[in-house]
């Protein structure tokens, strides 16, 4: 098991990310007074000192490689389960020009999905702030991962989850010892159940964005990226975006990179990708509006982008707007498609989620808002086999003549 070193930390304060107000950092914090996400700030020229590239090298290829750039004081405070350096798997089949399609494959990752990434920096975070229950509401894999780490670090933990979310995911997070509930509504009918539960219960509210350390988990594939492709970014990032820490996340990373030299030029095009049965961040990037409404009704094949109604929007709208990117959505038919056309040309099973990237991907440049020409980086954020296939029910009787020219 990996002994995590102590290593100086640089966080100065916290800030709301809507009016820019600093709170001070070392205290439990969930939202500002205005209600909006709380965003951690570091001493950035004192990592520039602290640390090199050239020093990452040495470091093992996990997570806390970047310890520097992340909020955790004290190495015994770390709550790991194994947070790899995720692949980047290029689907060669899918080229067409001189650009390359790349997935980061987040499946890799404890619980076998990017929540893990999330997860172990809020409950690493909770650990040392002396939090000893969590709730949160989940479409699935988020649950599992919170489940996980908390049962590591002897916590407490509480999930609530719609009705339709996949079986193996409730099972999952039942089995790592959380206690959990179907509900019959949506992750906001949820969330608002975790919200009203704090007084009674005194749980730490996990939900997206509602405290301030899921988006420096997910700030770590921006970092990874940037590693991995030797501090030059690919041209496109196509996420899959329900809440959007992970693109908020990333957009941060590259930020702070920038801002300390290790990275220069133009950053990626962020490109939010949504379902159209829930495409509330795609309606308010078209119409121009700094905040999306609610999305009604909401549907998809996609439960994890599900989201009806973002409390990070104007983060990501913002993250898009920077970047000169844009939002998109892909129908359920095409992200199915799109899924079952990595599996079998390419081996790479991806999850529904990560799938809609790509359909996006191929419905981009079909409208020519990508170029063939452009290195783009898809996010797979899950397994696929945590997600219903495909039935097979051929068989073969070996009682019975096998009739070989059939198969």
């Amino acid at each position: 098991m990996q002994k995590f070193p102590d290593r100086p930390t640089f966080v100065t304060h916290l800030e709301c990310g809507k009016t820019g107000t600093r709170y001070a950092a070392d205290q439990l914090h969930g939202l500002s007074e205005t209600g909006s996400p709380l965003i951690v700030r570091y001493d950035l020229s004192g990592i520039a000192a602290a640390v090199s590239r050239d020093e990452l090298e040495n470091r093992p290829a996990d997570l806390w490689r970047y310890r520097e750039f992340l909020p955790v004081r004290r190495a015994e405070n770390i709550v790991s389960l194994g947070e790899i350096m995720t692949p980047l798997i290029e689907l060669a089949g899918f080229k067409t020009g001189e650009g390359r399609v790349i997935v980061k494959d987040e499946g890799r990752l404890p619980t076998g999905s990017f929540k893990a990434r999330g997860l172990c920096m809020a409950v690493s975070m909770a650990k040392e702030l002396g939090v000893t229950k969590l709730a949160l509401p989940t479409n699935g894999n988020a649950g599992a991962a919170m489940a996980a780490y908390a049962g590591r670090a002897g916590m407490k933990s509480y999930v609530f989850c719609p009705d339709d979310t996949p079986e193996i995911n409730v099972r999952e997070i039942a089995a790592q010892g959380a206690k959990v509930w179907r509900v019959n509504g949506l992750i906001n009918d949820c969330g608002k159940i975790v919200g009203a539960g704090k007084e009674t219960l005194g749980w730490f509210d996990c939900s997206t964005l509602k405290e301030p350390y899921r988006i420096e988990g997910k700030k770590t594939m921006g970092l990874e990226l940037a590693d991995q492709f030797n501090w030059q970014l690919p041209d496109v990032i196509l996420y899959p975006t329900g809440g959007g820490t992970g693109l908020i996340g990333m957009w941060k990373a590259f930020q702070e990179l920038k801002e300390i030299g290790w990275i220069q030029g133009r950053l990626p095009r962020m490109v939010a990708v949504q379902a159209t049965g829930c495409a509330p961040i795609v309606k308010a990037f078209d119409e121009g509006q700094q905040h999306a409404e609610l999305w009604k009704d909401a549907h998809t094949v996609a439960a994890g982008i599900r989201v009806p109604a973002a409390i990070g929007d104007f983060l990501i709208l913002n993250a898009v707007r920077e970047s000169e990117g844009f939002a998109t959505a892909v129908p359920d038919d095409a992200i199915l498609k799109a899924r079952d056309e990595a599996s079998r040309r390419e081996g790479m099973l991806m999850c529904p989620e990560g799938a809609a990237t790509l359909a996006a991907y191929q419905q981009e440049l079909e409208s020519g808002r990508i170029s063939a020409n452009e290195t783009c980086v898809l996010f797979n954020c899950a397994t696929g086999l945590k997600y219903p296939l495909p039935a097979m029910d051929d068989r073969i009787d070996v009682h019975q003549p096998i009739d070989f020219t059939s198969l």
